[in-house]
């Protein structure tokens, strides 16, 4: 193929543009956003103001240039300053501004009328006087349901809203359902959570290995950054090790289809070669690792095992054996053996949903960081393992401020009394105020929301923040749609359009979006990005850190005793430069001060707590966002980091180590090495139900679609959802190309076009559908089963029958 990525990426996103630049004139307040092509800097137009911003897609983390006239956003650069993108954006990215501007934007508050059952506008005071008091009826029956796309002040604010004025761990993100397994992955790896590597390693890999993902549309920002050096001469090989051809398979040197859910095999099976061949690199493996075997009962920190014990049960993972269960050649896995047994090769990992979600997860996190540690390949620039997420702070905002069910700013975890203690320390909490039992994840949470209260269902009221479960969780006619017929249940929305989840909801809270509001990010490599408010939210449309902050206010007035602090202050007062409170629960008074520079300055106390030490707000406020641990060197700069554990690269890294695991699990600076034997998944093909299902994204779309549904050219590009099947399937139960058929798992059915021989092409037996439809949902039909230890269900892999329409006929 003789166009780059780069070029390719440029080409589709400006062809799908509604505007050109070229009149410089205020027609750029049309409906639109416009979208510039790569340029040093965005053009100086009359009367319009840039500003930085980060994406408000994935998890990569690119910066745009936002372009904004008469409080309106009407144009789009990528921003050359940046490192992440340095100018590139896909075409999500282009058309972000006209997220905003959906003409059923929600800009009022909304009560549901019990017996018109019709959402009525009603005011501010009274929305968040009901909240109040419906969260008062019973504290501990309250759940607060969040999100990846939370700023890092937003969850902040709602974790200390929970866990240090409600003493409830009922939070939960639904970052639960996209990389909880990565998190404990490398939590029981190293000891601490989040890649030690960086997006840099992408610039010098000889190979790069994808394991289940499709970064060519998932994240095709960084894939360009590989297609470009090969572009330039370089020599790049890439890997696809995948359940479906994709584009990212077209642009791949080998293509490795496996059987769903051996990914578990494979990786054990590149042990077994580097193993029983002598290869694998002693010095560091001796040095720097231990290895790991499950504990009975089981424990996500498990027990130790001595090599003999692990080189004796990786030992049946020949080639010849992983074949027949993985369906990929023995002689593609040797390739795979032999690259990673070559210490002259750098080779990168890359991974994201189809490891992640997964009912093995937290394993093959396990297995692939295994792989990289025994065979050396680790710790040096393009030689490493590197998870990518979806959101844009699942990172910053979920695993860093810790708003899981379990969790505490800065690594800290409830059930330790002495994390507990710091917690309400750095708070000025009285002591005991945090619980010390974990409250729900999100499955289960949603489950007790779905269930009558008479039957056990102990989560009565609900608050709903900056994500779509209505359409997002799995089996959701269990998990959400069950919630129509419970009168006595109670859920609050905060929203920016209605959506599947509004369809339910009692109270529905009009949401500030992105560059409407301040905000800070935290990307998929340790890169938090900040921004300012550049346009004010439509209508009476409000920030949702302030809603958590309003809430808490009301409760306090109410007489909650957990909304003070040990010495009687409000939790969440905020000082002006004298000394004086500022009434930030007040709207008109929340823009009085940068409400999220004091949160972020808050909980950046949290962050030295394990060696997560991020910037100073006014440090991210100059930049285009810093690698944390970010020092202050001698004299006087701070410098972030792009490699941890690495002497040179991580200040925490004592003179002479080389590598330092310093969380390690084992307090001896050693990462572990697991046993992670390959087992069958609890559901699988059947005769009655013979097909695979697997979920996931497409280019245009993001997630459920809410914002980018509302983008006339990405909805025109994609207007409705699928089902991909392969060719001689279709020809099996005689259908064509665009003919429907009926999805239907032991949960639920779905009507859907088939396409054949699309973007996507999966292998016999094998079917995929995107999620981001709102009028056709999948996940009415996907299971529900989780990873014993991240608790994130599994999108990829559920067994479905595929029946033409007007046939009931089993296949």
């Amino acid at each position: 193929m003789s166009l780059g990525r780069r070029e390719f990426i440029k080409a589709a996103a400006l062809s799908a543009a509604s505007a050109s630049i070229a009149t410089q004139s205020s027609s750029l307040s049309a409906s639109s956003t416009v979208s510039l092509p790569v340029v040093e800097e965005p053009p100086k137009i009359p009367g319009v103001k840039w500003d930085k911003a980060p994406c408000r897609f994935c998890g990569t983390g690119c910066h745009v240039m936002v372009g904004v006239e008469n409080d309106k956003v009407v144009a789009i650069a990528g921003d050359q300053k940046a490192a992440v993108n340095k100018g590139l954006l896909c075409v999500k990215g282009y058309h972000v501004g006209s997220i905003l501007y959906g003409i059923d934007r929600l800009t009022t508050p909304l009560l549901r009328n019990q017996k018109t059952n019709e959402l009525e506008p009603i005011s501010w005071d009274n929305a968040i006087d009901i909240a109040a008091k419906r969260i008062m009826q019973a504290p501990e029956r309250f759940a607060f349901y969040g999100s990846g796309q939370w700023t890092i002040p937003e969850g902040y604010a709602a974790q200390k809203f929970m866990k240090g004025g409600l003493a409830n761990n009922h939070i939960d993100p639904n970052a639960r359902l996209c990389m909880a397994s990565a998190v404990t992955g490398f939590l029981s790896t190293y000891g601490v959570d989040e890649p030690a590597s960086c997006y840099d390693d992408l610039d010098h890999a000889d190979v790069v290995i994808l394991w289940g993902n499709n970064p060519a549309e998932m994240h095709p920002v960084l894939f360009s950054r590989i297609v470009d050096r090969r572009s330039k001469g370089e020599t790049v090989k890439l890997i696809d090790i995948g359940t479906r051809i994709t584009r990212t398979s077209e642009q791949s040197d080998h293509v490795m289809l496996m059987n769903p859910h051996t990914d578990l095999a494979i990786a054990n099976c590149i042990i077994q070669q580097l193993i029983s061949s002598d290869r694998y690199d002693k010095e560091f493996a001796e040095k720097h690792c231990n290895f790991r075997q499950d504990s009975d009962p089981a424990g996500l920190f498990g027990a130790p095992m001595s090599f003999d014990a692990y080189v004796k049960e990786i030992k049946k993972y020949t080639p010849e054996y992983v074949e027949k269960i993985s369906g990929v050649s023995a002689s593609d896995l040797r390739l795979l053996g032999e690259l990673f047994a070559d210490p002259s090769k750098k080779i990168v990992s890359l991974w994201c949903m189809g490891m992640n979600q997964h009912t093995a997860g937290t394993a093959i996190n396990n297995l692939v960081h295994g792989v990289h540690l025994i065979s050396g390949h680790w710790g040096k620039p393009g030689d490493g393992p590197q998870s990518l997420t979806g959101q844009p702070s699942a990172c910053g905002t979920v695993r860093e401020v810790g708003t899981l069910a379990h969790a505490l700013p800065g690594g800290r975890i409830v059930k330790k009394k002495e994390h507990r203690e710091q917690c309400e320390k750095l708070w000025n909490l009285p002591e005991n105020r945090i619980n010390s039992k974990p409250g729900y994840h999100t499955v289960k949470m949603f489950e007790q929301f779905c269930t009558p209260a008479a039957t056990g269902g102990d989560i009565d009221c609900m608050f709903v923040q900056v994500t779509n479960p209505g359409q997002s969780l799995p089996n959701t006619h269990k998990l959400f749609k069950a919630k129509s017929k419970l009168k006595e249940k109670f859920l609050i929305v905060a929203e920016v359009y209605p959506n599947a989840t509004t369809t339910l909801a009692d109270l529905v809270l009009p949401a500030a979006m992105w560059v409407e509001k301040n905000g800070i990010f935290g990307n998929s490599e340790r890169r938090t990005q900040q921004w300012f408010r550049q346009v004010n939210p439509p209508g009476e449309a409000r920030d949702d850190c302030w809603m958590t902050i309003a809430i808490a206010h009301r409760l306090m007035e109410l007489g909650h005793p957990g909304m003070k602090d040990r010495d009687g202050n409000f939790i969440f007062r905020v000082n002006d430069d004298d000394g004086n409170e500022v009434p930030a629960w007040k709207w008109e008074h929340y823009y009085d001060i940068n409400v999220d520079r004091a949160l972020f300055s808050e909980y950046r106390q949290f962050t030295f707590l394990k060696h997560k030490d991020v910037a100073p707000y006014d440090e991210l406020v100059k930049s285009r966002g810093m690698r944390w641990p970010v020092i202050k060197d001698e004299n006087g700069n701070w410098r972030e980091t792009r490699w941890r554990f690495v002497e040179g690269a991580d200040k925490y890294v004592e003179k002479g180590k080389g590598f330092q695991f310093y969380h390690s699990t084992t307090k001896d600076d050693k990462a572990q090495v697991w046993w992670r034997p390959y087992a069958d998944p609890p559901e699988m093909p059947d005769n009655e139900y013979p097909f695979w299902l697997c979920t996931g994204r497409v280019l245009e779309h993001w997630h459920t679609g809410t914002m980018t549904r509302r983008v006339k050219q990405l909805a025109q590009a994609m207007p409705h959802t699928y089902l991909e099947m392969n060719a001689s399937d279709a020809a099996r139960i005689g259908v064509g190309q665009g003919d429907q058929v009926i999805v239907e798992s032991r949960r639920g059915s779905l009507k859907l076009p088939v396409w054949i021989d699309g973007r996507g092409r999966p292998p016999k037996g094998s079917v995929f559908v995107p999620f981001f439809d709102e009028l056709n949902q999948i996940n009415d039909v996907t299971l529900h089963a989780y990873d014993p230890f991240s608790k994130q269900p599994d999108y990829k892999k559920c067994a479905v029958r595929i029946l033409p329409v007007n046939s009931r006929k089993e296949l």
